[in-house]
């Protein structure tokens, strides 16, 4: 990392705040290890990278799919029961990428059209922009809108506006790192109004997290300022029978997500350097994160949307951003201090991300030159929509199969729902509804 100088790192520090939120939230929630999670996702990054000769501009973060699973298994069995089932997970994808590489992406291609892909893109920005809001008001439970609420959007409303003029001025201080600069201020205004009453920050985290986390041996050193969260895997069936099949869900997304990954940069990454080599980035980044004891890893939509913000697609710059990743998982006190973020400071940076991920999305119909007047054209993009739009509104599709709670997330119905539309609506469709001559005499 010698041959970088101050720009590239903070361009990777940059990444490394898109993701840092979504990728604690997991396992705030699932009662894992943030600090693990970090650290492995800065692993899983590196790994990918690896597998895909270094070209596609990706970061791995804390997939949200296995949540309602993690939550169940570490329930009832404990953290290293579900690290079995995040390790089989991480074989489902090495066993995708396998058949996809045998399949190759000509054929996937012709399954996944523009008119499918370009609204699922629409999809993954467009459900995530119910997150940015939250945020940006502050709603935790409760939409209520009170005086905090709007104390909590005008500080979202400062942030969004100076990312906004750091994109569009041609200040090249301003210009290379948008998104930095409106998390630093937005971080300083939030630090202000704490000290002045009017706002409140949380600095428990910082007191609290060790100033090091040495894995495995920690808690060996007999010192209270040295850590050690990470665990050893044990083997439990039933978490793999519950955790392992999310993986099928969960293909469909990194199908979508390197699509628009690929949309951004301007790059076929199906071809080169293959889906085979992207869906076994994620597999052993998966493999490797439950192996430590992190939740099971996946493409960042985040980190996309840096790229579409900022127009720079070196993927060196996420690399940057893993080894700072793993770096925080390991100094606690570091990545404490970035869980201080207030939450209307990601809001602001969250409405620009994944507003700029829905735009791609529509960027990729308009450059597929799509005929949108074509009656089969609106069919297919109108069910995609609704599906995943609608679902979207309901969290996905809930089943239980026993004991056993299954969440099916709404991108996933709604690419599946755009394959069959495409694959049972033949292309002369619009002249087979059209009315012939004679019947319109």
């Amino acid at each position: 990392m010698s041959k970088f100088g101050a720009r590239e790192y903070a361009l990777g520090v940059q990444h490394l705040l898109a993701m840092f939120g979504s990728t604690v939230l997991v396992p705030l929630i699932t009662g894992l290890s943030p600090a693990v999670a970090l650290f492995t996702a800065g692993v899983g990054t590196l790994l990918f990278h690896l597998c895909t000769k270094g070209i596609v501009p990706v970061f791995q973060g804390s997939s949200f799919a296995y949540i309602g699973a993690l939550c169940t298994i570490i329930g009832a069995y404990g953290i290293p029961a579900a690290q079995s089932g995040i390790m089989a997970a991480g074989l489902v994808y090495l066993v995708l990428a396998a058949i996809v590489y045998f399949i190759g992406p000509d054929r996937l291609r012709k399954i996944l059209p523009p008119i499918v892909t370009g609204p699922v893109i629409i999809i993954i920005g467009l459900s995530l922009t119910g997150v940015g809001v939250k945020d940006a008001f502050g709603f935790v439970n409760e939409c209520v809108f009170d005086l905090k609420a709007l104390q909590n959007i005008f500080i979202a409303l400062f942030v969004f506006v100076v990312v906004m003029f750091g994109m569009n001025t041609r200040r090249k201080l301003f210009n290379m790192v948008p998104i930095l600069l409106g998390i630093l201020l937005g971080y300083v205004l939030c630090c202000i109004l704490h000290l002045c009453g009017f706002f409140q920050m949380d600095f428990t985290p910082v007191r609290e997290a060790p100033w090091l986390n040495i894995p495995f041996f920690g808690d060996k050193f007999g010192c209270a300022q040295i850590g050690n969260p990470f665990t050893m895997p044990q083997f439990n069936l039933t978490s793999i029978l519950m955790i392992a099949p999310i993986a099928l869900v969960t293909f469909m997304e990194h199908v979508g997500d390197i699509t628009t990954n690929g949309a951004v940069v301007g790059k076929d990454f199906f071809k080169d350097p293959g889906l085979h080599r992207t869906l076994m980035g994620d597999g052993l980044a998966t493999f490797v994160a439950g192996l430590l004891g992190g939740p099971a890893n996946t493409t960042y939509s985040e980190n996309t949307g840096v790229l579409a913000t900022t127009k720079n697609y070196n993927p060196a710059l996420l690399r940057i951003a893993a080894v700072f990743a793993i770096l925080l998982g390991l100094f606690g006190k570091f990545g404490a201090v970035l869980q201080t973020i207030p939450a209307p400071v990601k809001g602001g940076i969250e409405l620009i991300l994944f507003g700029m991920i829905a735009s791609v999305g529509i960027r990729t119909i308009v450059e597929a030159k799509l005929n949108m007047a074509s009656t089969r054209n609106l069919c297919i993009m109108g069910s995609v929509l609704c599906a995943g739009i609608g679902l979207g509104a309901i969290n996905g599709i809930s089943l239980s199969i026993g004991d056993v709670p299954i969440n099916i997330s709404a991108l996933f119905v709604a690419t599946v729902v755009g394959v069959i539309m495409n694959a049972i609506l033949p292309q002369d469709f619009d002249q087979l509804i059209q009315p012939k001559e004679n019947d319109k005499q």
